[in-house]
């Protein structure tokens, strides 16, 4: 797997060995492109929720994003990512081992996320948690974009979310989305 853009194009990452389907480098590239053409992200500051190998916030990084937090609930995916961290000498990127459907309140010290990638494992609802607990806790920005990866059969509770555009990739269904302003 590679980064697909930016500072970092074409940097191999490396996967957890199991445990994690990743984001092809053909859908992560479609994904970039999406957000690249509204200005999604550049200076956005990025939360990987399901962050498996990093790959979708260390591509974001390399395209301009100003920071990222990665979370996952697998030790051995949080010490892939930070060895891919490494690396690329990536820099304002934090690794926390997290489990995205059970965070509390944002900390004051963390800036509300501008853009959000959801890419949890399929055919679990664990979308539909993650974006309650997210928006319960303060931890979306105003107008935050969100990326949502799933299969193409799921379909995760998006009531008060501003639907952007859906493509299918085979098995996988990606939904750009953004939280509409109250």
């Amino acid at each position: 797997m590679r980064i697909a853009g930016g500072l970092w194009r074409n940097r191999t990452l490396k996967v957890p060995k199991t445990g994690v389907r990743p984001t092809s480098d053909k859908v992560r590239q479609a994904i970039f492109n999406m957000l690249n053409a509204r200005g999604a992200v550049e200076d956005a500051v990025v939360l990987d929720a399901f962050c498996g190998s990093g790959a979708l916030g260390l591509e974001a990084l390399s395209q301009g994003a100003a920071s990222c937090v990665m979370w996952d609930k697998s030790p051995q995916s949080i010490r892939t990512t930070k060895e891919n961290i490494a690396d690329l000498q990536a820099e304002n990127v934090t690794c926390q081992l997290q489990n995205a459907t059970a965070v509390g309140m944002r900390p004051d010290m963390q800036a509300p996320f501008t853009l959000v990638f959801l890419d949890p494992p399929y055919e679990r609802g664990l979308i539909t948690q993650a974006l309650d607990v997210l928006q319960a806790g303060g931890w979306l920005a105003d107008e935050c974009m969100l990326v949502l990866e799933m299969a193409t059969d799921e379909t995760p509770d998006l009531s008060g979310l501003n639907i952007q555009q859906e493509k299918i990739y085979g098995d996988t269904k990606v939904i750009l989305v953004q939280i509409t302003p109250v």
